[in-house]
């Protein structure tokens, strides 16, 4: 499998960094992961390390390629969630430490995704937005209802609202999780969080895929500039990991 991957993180106008990220790389799978610690709640910053601990633990135990990818999504982010829901067992429930996530297992040419909440996923083919995750998120639900554009979204009051995370109550949260989507050469895939593609046009996160364009490490750096720049001075951590597939 030959691939090439980066990652970003920054800390924005926040006083904390409550995002975790990394990217995960075996001989025959890679795991791209994502955890947005949400500020308004206690601890969020713990919410996220324990989340991506835990899904990464499991990858890294599991044999590779991931027999049922599906399967192993479901049962990482649930097993995720009941931890983060432990270690919030002593706070009044408004309180616990939660977070959104974006999980991209990338194996045998293809890729599957798992989200929750408004942490973003983006396949991105010859400088174009091919696909991206759809948020769970009143917003995103105006959207697909018609009853609003992407571009009013982005000004609409109730556009921080998420409607399911980790952590929380203890019930398992809502997840969407993709079927196989296949990979050609060249493709880049962006997880991110709420920070980086926030302000951002497709346009400028397909930068990252723009064809003969090889420095993955510097141009998701740039695009998380470009993205702290906008949302000054209100900008929120800002963080990515991207991955480009070069064949197997």
């Amino acid at each position: 499998m030959q691939i090439e991957y980066a990652k970003v993180s920054a800390l924005g106008d926040r006083q904390d960094n409550q995002d975790r990220a990394a990217v995960v790389v075996s001989e025959k799978a890679a795991l791209m992961l994502v955890f947005d610690g949400m500020g308004g709640h206690s601890d969020g910053a713990r919410a996220a390390e324990t989340g991506l601990k835990v899904v990464q633990d499991l990858f890294m135990a599991a044999t590779q390629p991931i027999f049922d990818p599906q399967g192993f999504l479901y049962m990482a982010l649930s097993r995720a969630h009941d931890e983060v829901v432990r270690i919030g067992e002593e706070v009044a429930v408004d309180f616990r430490p939660r977070a959104t996530c974006a999980v991209c297992l990338v194996q045998e040419g293809g890729t599957f995704w798992a989200h929750i909440g408004d942490s973003r996923i983006y396949h991105i083919r010859n400088g174009a937005v091919r696909s991206r995750s759809r948020d769970h998120s009143h917003v995103e639900v105006l959207i697909q209802e018609g009853a609003i554009t992407e571009e009013e979204a982005e000004n609409h009051p109730m556009r921080n609202f998420v409607e399911c995370c980790i952590g929380g109550d203890a019930q398992v949260p809502d997840m969407s999780i993709t079927h196989k989507q296949g990979l050609q050469y060249g493709d880049v895939l962006l997880a991110c969080s709420d920070g980086l593609w926030s302000g951002l046009k497709d346009k400028d996160i397909a930068q990252l895929g723009v064809p003969g364009e090889k420095n993955l490490v510097q141009n998701l750096k740039a695009l998380s500039i470009k993205a702290l720049g906008i949302n000054a001075p209100y900008s929120d951590n800002t963080t990515g990991t991207a991955l480009r597939w070069l064949g197997l």
